[in-house]
């Protein structure tokens, strides 16, 4: 039942999903909390940054393509936003609002759970805010052999050159053990939903494929990884694992594996 003094989380992207909704308020119904989730697809940045301190809005996730751009708006950069220059969480403390970034976090969990060999070559798509914290837990788990393919040279030579990386402007027919997606390729409801981020040959070359697109958990590229018989990492995981370090961050809560599990699942059930 909504009430007045029910607690507000939110996420701002242009392309808005479930998937926060649910995991977030899965949760808060699993541990007793009066709050509420809503995803927000904003027509004015500044605008609804204003509207998250002005309404005392608890915390608020931000997708693509608003995590470098949001940070002239906040009045602290935590130490996880400063060190990429990239930001997915704010969290507002009496009307003062503090970046984070969880998105590195979650992608360095997963790079030590699967694990990865640092000696593998790696082929990153991408340069934006994703791409920046891909890239630095990659960098920090020891690899150095990986490659930021991406159409925007001045980003792209930006992102290799913070982390002594190399730069393509396209894939051609490049290929490496490793295949990253840090663009909007293969998400649901956008142009490209239907498309590979990489092609096939260099899906059969490789020896883990990884997508940080998480709706839908299945994306082409997953897909097409599965079918070769890769390691996939799905962007799924990657949600479920910042999502879990945003909800701490807002509430000072930790939840237990089983209750994050039940919202993951619940989380997953929506796609």
């Amino acid at each position: 039942m909504l009430n007045k003094d029910m607690t507000l989380c939110i996420s701002l992207s242009a392309r808005p999903s479930n998937n926060g909704t649910r995991f977030h308020n899965h949760l808060y119904e699993a541990l007793g909390l009066n709050w509420i989730y809503k995803a927000f697809a904003p027509t004015n940045l500044e605008e609804a940054i204003a509207g998250v301190r002005g309404l005392g809005i608890r915390g608020c996730a931000i997708s693509m393509p608003y995590k470098e751009d949001v940070i002239a708006l906040v009045d602290r950069m935590d130490a996880s936003a400063t060190a990429i220059d990239s930001v997915n969480t704010i969290v507002n403390d009496d009307g003062v609002l503090t970046a984070y970034n969880t998105d590195y976090a979650a992608i360095a969990q997963l790079i030590e759970r699967n694990p990865l060999d640092a000696s593998s070559t790696v082929l990153l798509r991408g340069s934006g805010g994703m791409a920046k914290a891909t890239a630095a837990a990659f960098r920090d788990a020891g690899f150095a052999n990986v490659t930021i393919v991406a159409r925007n040279e001045a980003a792209g030579r930006a992102l290799a050159d913070l982390y002594d990386f190399s730069w393509m402007p396209d894939l051609g027919d490049a290929t490496a053990d490793i295949l990253v997606n840090v663009t909007p390729i293969g998400m649901a409801g956008g142009a490209d939903a239907d498309a590979l981020a990489f092609p096939p040959a260099a899906i059969e070359a490789a020896s883990v494929v990884f997508d940080v697109v998480a709706l839908p958990a299945e994306t082409p590229l997953i897909a097409a990884g599965r079918a070769a018989g890769k390691t996939v990492i799905t962007g799924a995981e990657v949600a479920t694992l910042q999502a879990l370090e945003q909800f701490v961050l807002y509430t000072g809560i930790r939840p237990s594996e089983e209750q994050v599990r039940a919202a993951e699942q619940f989380m997953r059930a929506g796609q």
